[in-house]
């Protein structure tokens, strides 16, 4: 009786607020996810039934317009345009050369000469004469396998600086990066073997480069030297001596015995002095790295050829995406520097990270000057990647398009519910098998981590590595690649991809190959490339499931058949003559009858005379009955034979 009798009337829920997502024309699945305070996933949920093909997205995916409102749709949220903000273009902080030189500041410089030639011919053994070191002794297989940079002066006071390239077929590509950073080439061919494939590469590397050419026959010693068929060979390349009308000096000399080194010494100071090599010396220093390589006791170090300016300790140096404070300067005998002027050969020390091999080198004005180059350099490059990684999925996306276009057409006659059943069961199959949680594939592979002393050498492994074709067989996976001795994460690496390290001139300390050794990571150690690479194929080769080949034991004919009564069944007995090896009743046995195989199995009696026997011989008579019925007829063959397993090879030819 209190109550004053009002009934209470609900109040109406208030309307609930969409959440509104800020948007922009194109977001990644991550930033759309962030947007709407979800993970990734829902972003991939709520694309499900839709066209597009959600097995290439990633988190870093870029989508379409289209594609991120039907998100927000699909997730009962709205879309507002996000402001738009003034994108500043990025100035550009690059480090660039000079412009050319005033002409009254130029002097003269030592020409850089390049040796090049085949493998064997005798470069590192002119150079070694040269030099009167012993370079060739140190080397492994007696193969020149780095680039060196040597300056010789000459007994009449003129200075040269020698590149010596390798000859070997691996490395190319630091053949044409001697050919860039030279003024003279010294084509060395050997007399009693003639034009070879990497002479004439080399004469490409030349041309390419516009290089002038000196032409150093070697071995004139050796009895059966032949010179002047040398310079006929080389004319069918472009390659004209003086006595054939052309500008190429010929020089015949023997590199062991020191013959006419000053000869060529003389021809190559006459053409330097006809190029007019000059160069500026003073201001910023420009050069090119020759080599790179990573020292226990220096950290990274590289070999330079300086092109323009004076280097010395304290300078701040970019190249490529790495720069330098200069803390010391050597020369080829590892004697400290005060400064290194143009076409002088010099080592490097200072470098925070070590830069590839054939990058140009630019002095700056100070330490936050090359911090900047460099941010400027990895952005460029990150501005590439993800255009091409646009390319990549625009391309995935138009593949995706066609192929659901299609799926749809094969749907034309269904109504739109059995349609959508029909799509949504085929959506829900591949959804069933996001990429990260796909079976491993079957698919036989071979992981590799790849170390090498310097960057030339470990590019030049990966160019062999690139000619890699036999990825049907068993797949070769490069899960990384480096300069420097194999360290803790190398082993890491290789026991999480059960992968083999392969070490070229590097070294594993004892604390590593206990560490390998424990995690069951093979490491291998080799100083001549083609042995690398040839364990290389063998390690391939052995995870190649072995085939199984038929051995022939014994061949026998059938001379004549009879009928045998074993109880109540009458079985057909062969009688045979032993031609070839023997016949052995534990192997295995087929009838061969005018070259088409009637039977394969194994023996139920095999007799002499009137012996049951294990094996019959070459001449012998014998009569045997097999484990299947068989009418025989004379003249059919009967073959013993075993199974043998025989290991696969690779199929994979690096070309050496």
């Amino acid at each position: 009786g209190k109550g004053s009798g009002k009934t209470k009337i609900p109040k109406p829920k208030a309307k609930q607020e969409k959440q509104e997502v800020e948007i922009k024309q194109r977001m990644s699945v991550a930033e759309l996810a962030q947007a709407m305070n979800k993970d990734v996933d829902h972003v991939y949920e709520a694309l499900l039934h839709t066209t597009i093909d959600l097995d290439s997205l990633e988190p870093d995916s870029l989508l379409d317009e289209v594609w991120i409102k039907e998100a927000v749709k699909k997730s009962g949220m709205k879309y507002k345009w996000a402001k738009l903000t003034e994108g500043k273009v990025r100035e550009n902080k690059d480090a660039v050369n000079r412009p050319p030189a005033d002409p009254t500041l130029l002097v003269a410089r030592p020409p850089v000469v390049t040796i090049m030639g085949h493998v064997d011919h005798g470069k590192t053994t002119l150079l070694d004469s040269l030099r009167k070191s012993q370079v060739a002794a140190m080397e492994a297989g007696g193969i020149t396998q780095h680039i060196g940079a040597f300056l010789v002066q000459l007994p009449s006071g003129e200075k040269i600086t020698f590149l010596d390239t390798p000859g070997h077929a691996a490395f190319s590509a630091m053949r044409a990066r001697g050919a860039h950073v030279t003024d003279i080439v010294i084509l060395v061919v050997a007399a009693d073997d003639g034009v070879m494939k990497q002479t004439i590469e080399s004469i490409q590397h030349a041309k390419n480069a516009k290089v002038p050419i000196i032409l150093a026959v070697n071995k004139c010693d050796k009895p059966d030297a032949d010179p002047e068929r040398v310079k006929k060979e080389l004319l069918v390349h472009d390659v004209v001596c003086e006595e054939y009308g052309g500008e190429v000096q010929a020089v015949h000399v023997s590199a062991l015995k020191g013959d006419n080194l000053k000869s060529l010494a003389e021809a190559t100071v006459t053409l330097a002095e006809v190029l007019e090599l000059k160069a500026d010396p003073t201001g910023l220093v420009e050069g090119t790295i020759v080599e790179s390589r990573t020292d226990k006791g220096k950290g990274p170090v590289t070999t330079a050829i300086i092109q323009r300016g004076t280097l010395k300790k304290g300078c701040t140096l970019v190249a490529g995406k790495s720069w330098a404070k200069v803390r010391w300067l050597f020369d080829e005998n590892n004697r400290a520097m005060s400064e290194a002027g143009p076409s002088t050969p010099v080592e490097i020390v200072g470098w925070k990270d070590v830069p590839s091999a054939g990058e140009l080198i630019l002095e700056v004005e100070s330490e936050q000057r090359a911090r900047e180059v460099i941010e400027w350099r990895k952005y460029v490059e990150e501005q590439e990647k993800l255009k091409e990684d646009q390319q990549v999925i625009e391309a995935k996306q138009k593949e995706h398009q066609e192929s659901y276009s299609k799926e749809r057409d094969s749907m034309s006659h269904l109504n739109w519910r059995q349609r959508k059943s029909a799509m949504y069961r085929a959506n829900k199959q591949r959804m069933a098998f996001r990429p990260k949680e796909r079976m491993e594939n079957e698919q036989l592979s071979l992981p590799v981590i790849i170390k090498g002393d310097v960057d030339g050498s470990v590019e030049a492994i990966l160019n062999i590595l690139d000619s890699y074709d036999a990825d049907e067989q068993c797949e070769l996976d490069i899960v990384h690649f480096g300069v420097g001795d194999i360290s803790e994460n190398d082993i890491n690496l290789a026991q999480t991809f059960s992968g083999v390290v392969y070490g070229f001139n590097v070294d594993a300390n004892k604390a590593i190959q206990q560490a390998a050794v424990k995690k069951g990571v093979q490491i291998k150690l080799h100083n001549i490339i083609y042995k690398l690479i040839d364990d290389l194929k063998e390690e391939l080769s052995s995870k190649l499931p072995p085939t199984v080949a038929e051995n022939v034991v014994g061949e026998a004919s059938v001379l004549a058949t009879f009928y045998v009564t074993v109880g109540k069944k009458k079985v057909p007995v062969a009688g045979c003559r032993v031609n070839k090896g023997q016949l052995d009743r534990k192997l295995k046995f087929k009838l061969i009858r005018r070259g088409d195989i009637i039977w394969k199995g194994s023996l139920t009696t095999l007799k002499h005379l009137k012996d049951d026997v294990q094996t019959v011989k070459t001449g012998m008579e014998c009569g045997l009955s097999m484990d299947k019925d068989i009418d025989f007829q004379p003249g059919d063959e009967v073959v013993c034979y075993e199974d043998t397993e025989k290991q696969q090879e690779i199929c994979w030819d690096p070309g050496f």
